[in-house]
């Protein structure tokens, strides 16, 4: 089938599953019954993303992971992590967010096909390695939309207006705890995406990797200063907030930014 028909099938169920999500907020529905529905579109949307994902990236000269390959398989990513995450935790409100922006990228993927060989046919050693540092660039986007949504959430109760969707939300330090669980994984993913860089790949500081390594390894320093303030002062509120949305930045700009210069910039 057309991969122009699955992504429209795709980006639908992304958005039919992300409206039942804020009716859930914003109407007396039973909550269980829509949270359950709209795990299940989704879903189904996350698999035809993965099979769009599949035709596009894996081809035969290798993996095409051009900027806006790329975008999209980090946004089908992150709704998978969120939507089989909120099967046991109280997450599924991030997909209000989350869920129009995997449609986006999807719609950005079809109307820009980009191409960009990154990697031969069997090179499985450095296949590992973009995996890892995609799932840990994955994780660290969702605590990042979590922490967002964290912000909120404090102002609002800071402000005594605790109204509207705020309500459906978890308990603040509920939040909080998911906040740092997510980081934690991210900076494991991250910290096992470094180690395999330095074993698998030849230079990581040459000319065209320098930016990257550095910025990711900046990226890994911020985490891991979190990790341990929390741990060895009990940091959170606005300062985990203002470090976990500095480190998503700077994580941000190691990979999609260089693409974008590199790709749609410079044309290399």
């Amino acid at each position: 089938m057309n991969t122009a028909y699955i992504s429209a099938l795709a980006i639908i169920l992304y958005l039919i599953a992300a409206g039942l999500l804020s009716m859930r907020l914003t109407q007396r529905v039973n909550a269980r019954f829509i949270k359950g529905l709209a795990i299940a579109l989704g879903l189904g949307a996350v698999a035809l993303h993965g099979w769009v994902l599949n035709t596009d990236v894996v081809i035969a000269q290798g993996l095409n992971l051009g900027f806006f390959n790329a975008l999209s398989l980090v946004a089908g990513l992150m709704a998978l992590l969120l939507l089989a995450a909120s099967i046991i935790k109280p997450l599924e409100s991030l997909g209000i967010g989350l869920l129009p922006l995997a449609t986006l990228a999807l719609l950005l993927e079809n109307i820009f096909p980009s191409r960009h060989i990154i990697l031969q046919e069997g090179m499985h050693a450095l296949d590992l390695h973009i995996l890892i540092s995609i799932l840990a660039s994955s994780v660290l986007s969702v605590a990042a939309v979590q922490a967002i949504l964290f912000a909120i959430q404090d102002a609002h109760l800071r402000g005594k207006h605790p109204g509207g969707f705020i309500r459906a939300l978890p308990p603040l330090q509920n939040m909080e705890a998911l906040l740092f669980q997510m980081i934690a994984l991210g900076f494991a993913l991250l910290s096992l995406a470094l180690l395999t860089g330095a074993l698998y790949i030849e230079d990581l500081f040459s000319q065209h990797l320098a930016h990257k390594t550095i910025l990711s390894i900046l990226a890994w320093v911020v985490f891991g200063v979190l990790l341990w303030g929390r741990r060895r002062y009990g940091w959170r509120g606005r300062t985990a907030i203002r470090w976990t949305l500095t480190g998503f930045f700077v994580l941000t700009l190691a990979y999609f930014g260089s693409k974008l210069v590199m790709e749609l910039v410079l044309h290399r």
